[in-house]
């Protein structure tokens, strides 16, 4: 349908998993592509060409999301090389997961600096050029557990508490601007993460799920193909958990 045809998105952690389940369908839809990760090495590389095939351009960037300056360089280089910004989708992330009376200081930081600061980063880097439009969307990339915490996550989960919070200052903040911000709350999604776990604990998982079934990158893409579309043109402000109903 080419529901993102002439439109530029920018994508952190694009290079694997959920990041590059969305870079495959904006391109699909015809958007070119910029996406970051802290080095572009033989992965990042096959990513371009695989998003090239779509017919679009693509283009990776080393950066540190967590870096305020080398963020808006980064940004800076994206202008540069495509010209415009239309979709910003804050995807970068890790854990570090232990219980709060064991966590490290070094846990907590990296958590919320990779997951929650770099967000900002980003919608700091890129607020400038969506004014400057008078439209965008951005997408900050939550999780089930930042609506209902979890045991052993208090830095994961306050991270992606903290990127609905932002999310909704956002769209309050620019929605005068036609800029648009919505999170996504994905619950349990194989990826190379969640792919290592032990079948019985994914069986244990998958039994809380009403639909019976763990998530695909895919259907978290699908969702923000849909927010970054104008299918979404008067949704902004949202959260939308991606979860087989876990979250009920």
């Amino acid at each position: 349908m080419n529901l993102l045809e002439g439109k530029t998105a920018l994508i952190t952690g694009a290079a694997r998993g959920i990041g590059k389940a969305i870079a495959l369908k904006f391109a699909s839809e015809g958007a070119n592509i910029a996406f970051t990760d802290l080095a572009i090495d033989e992965k990042e590389k096959s990513l371009e060409r695989e998003l090239e095939g779509f017919g679009i351009k693509a283009k990776g960037y080393a950066s540190n999301a967590a870096d305020f300056n080398e963020t808006h360089e980064t940004v800076k280089e994206i202008m540069n090389d495509f010209g415009r910004i239309d979709v910003l989708v804050n995807n970068a992330g890790i854990t570090r997961d232990g219980l709060m009376m064991r966590m490290s200081e070094q846990q907590w930081d990296q958590v919320i600096n990779i997951n929650l600061k770099s967000a900002f980063n980003f919608i700091k880097a890129v607020t400038p050029v969506m004014m400057k439009q008078r439209n965008g969307s951005i997408i900050n990339m939550s999780s089930v557990v930042g609506l209902s915490g979890n045991a052993g996550q208090a830095n994961y989960s306050a991270s992606k508490a903290g990127l609905v919070g932002l999310a909704k200052s956002v769209a309050k903040e620019l929605g005068s601007r036609g800029i648009r911000a919505n999170a996504i709350a994905p619950g349990f999604i194989i990826t190379e993460m969640t792919g290592t776990l032990p079948e019985n604990v994914r069986e244990e998982w998958e039994k809380k799920i009403p639909l019976r079934r763990v998530g695909s990158p895919e259907d978290v893409a699908n969702v923000s193909l849909f927010l970054a579309s104008e299918l979404s043109s008067y949704i902004t402000g949202q959260v939308i958990p991606v979860c087989g109903g876990m979250n009920m």
